[in-house]
């Protein structure tokens, strides 16, 4: 198989860049934008970068804000270090800009902070009218959301309530974008036909928390069993851990939040992934007359705490997350090295006083581990899965509907094929200072073309590496870093001669 892989390869931003995430079409439909830009994510310095493989240019374009720049506070940065990132390097970047989505007119959706969290507007907190404020208020927002047209090259923002993370789109009429965010008490989204319509960020938007049918009812009503923190996040990807005084004729509130989140293409129920340990996936049914008509579920990844296994398989940390067209969930546990799927239609009950635990349904779970090394003496796998995606349309070449995760130690993107479980490991062999891929996305520039028509698209998102071909420089006594992030096209060909 590795003689079929074809890579090609181009750096994009300069010496100060990190890529954080690239998107080159509409997930929904990777006919979208053919032949077109790929965009990506300049996290460490506020920029939106695009590269058009056709003539093998690049260019990258400031990200506005709606406060000024200078008066907002760095992003990671702490109390008594610089401002940047890395010490003695020029980046400044509160806005943060951290993933792209393209719409079905080729509009690229990013999340990043408009403005200091703390600062919401009125209407979000309560005491409002809005209806979201008045079910369930939100104090403090994070990044929120914009989109970036390639036809006027002009920017567009939307001030939210909620904060953001990832994103991603539903697949009704209007366009609905939903946005998740780690550790937060709601799931967000925003009509995006009637944002365009009127251009009210207000009325667009809505959100809700997750709340659990723990008194069987079927459907969710105040009050509710509230969580009470126990222990807080350390960093903006971990998880709050909570106890209750729980009452069973009610229902239950979870703080769960989500790293990854996807729309489930099956029953437009949208599904976010906990980070943390053993860490949660959770579902969330909109319903028809939100907020009130917001019900959740959660499932528990199988580990030690828990107790159970799944074929055989315990693991922890659910991140990525995506879902194939069939409806079956796939998460890439990053602190075991699973691809793992969750199949929701073998499940049993999910109501009633300990739904809100998340310990049911071990038997939708299936873990499959990748290969790769394992820590010396033990049987711990230690490759480290950023994130995944489901190539549910075959835009690299091994079928539709195949789980790739981002094997971001190893170098590599590795497939799992589900109808025999064999694994394809597609490894970037150059630069020597590696391959650290964290998101991808396929698409089809020419169906007609086979396999020069169509691949999946990675940049690798790390840092600069230390000892490294490409690392650090030392100019003026001063560090400078000579790494450029590489944005890597991977395509399959049938055979090595193939035309």
């Amino acid at each position: 198989m590795e003689r079929n892989l074809v890579l090609t390869q181009w750096e994009w931003t300069d010496e100060m860049g990190k890529i954080h995430d690239e998107a080159s079409t509409d997930k929904r439909d990777p006919t979208v934008n053919a032949n077109g830009p790929i965009y990506g994510v300049d996290i460490a310095n506020d920029n939106l970068a695009m590269l058009d493989p056709n003539t093998h240019t690049a260019t990258m374009v400031r990200i506005p804000t709606l406060a000024d720049r200078s008066t907002m506070r760095a992003s990671y940065a702490q109390s008594g270090y610089p401002a940047s990132r890395l010490a003695d390097i020029a980046r400044f970047n509160p806005a943060s800009i951290h993933n792209p989505m393209l719409d079905s007119r080729g509009r690229v959706w990013y999340t990043a902070t408009l403005r200091p969290p703390e600062n919401q507007p009125d209407w979000c907190l309560e005491g409002s009218d809005n209806q979201y404020a008045e079910y369930f208020p939100v104090t403090r927002s994070g990044r929120n959301v914009s989109y970036y047209d390639p036809e006027t090259g002009e920017f567009t923002m939307v001030d939210t309530c909620f904060g953001s993370h990832h994103l991603q789109f539903a697949h009704d009429e209007n366009e609905t974008l939903f946005l998740s965010r780690p550790n937060s008490d709601v799931f967000g989204w925003v009509d995006t036909k009637l944002f365009d319509e009127t251009g009210d960020g207000r009325r667009a938007q809505g959100w809700c928390p997750t709340v659990v049918d723990t008194n069987g009812d079927g459907r969710i009503t105040k009050p509710w069993n509230e969580p009470s923190v126990v222990g807080g996040a350390r960093f903006e990807e971990d998880a709050t851990r909570s106890t209750y005084d729980f009452d069973p004729a009610l229902d239950t509130r979870v703080a769960v939040g989500a790293y990854g989140i996807i729309v489930n293409p099956v029953d437009g129920s949208v599904w976010g992934a906990q980070d943390s340990y053993p860490g949660k996936i959770v579902r969330l049914v909109v319903g028809d007359d939100p907020p009130e008509s917001c019900i959740a579920e959660v499932f528990e990844v199988p580990s030690e705490r828990w107790d159970v296994e799944a074929n055989g398989e315990r693991g922890f940390m659910p991140r990525g997350l995506d879902v194939d067209r069939n409806g079956v969930v796939w998460t890439a546990l990053s602190g075991t090295n699973h691809l793992a799927s969750f199949d929701r239609s073998r499940c049993g009950s999910l109501t009633g006083p300990t739904a809100h635990t998340g310990r049911h349904c071990a038997e939708g779970w299936t873990l499959h581990p990748l290969p790769g090394p394992t820590f010396k003496g033990t049987n711990v796998r230690a490759d480290y899965n950023y994130y995944n995606w489901v190539d549910q349309f075959d835009t690299l070449g091994l079928g539709e509907n195949v789980p790739i995760a981002t094997g971001t130690g190893s170098d590599s993107l590795v497939a799992l094929l589900p109808a025999t479980g064999e694994t394809v490991v597609m490894r970037v062999p150059y630069p020597l200072a590696g391959f650290h891929p964290r998101g991808l996305d396929g698409r089809i520039d020419d169906p007609d073309a086979g396999w020069k028509g169509r691949g999946v698209y990675s940049s690798t998102g790390s840092d600069t590496v230390w000892h490294a071909e490409d690392g650090f420089a030392v100019e003026d006594g001063e560090y400078r870093s000579i790494s450029k992030p590489i944005l890597v096209k991977f395509q399959i060909r049938p055979h090595p001669l193939a035309n």
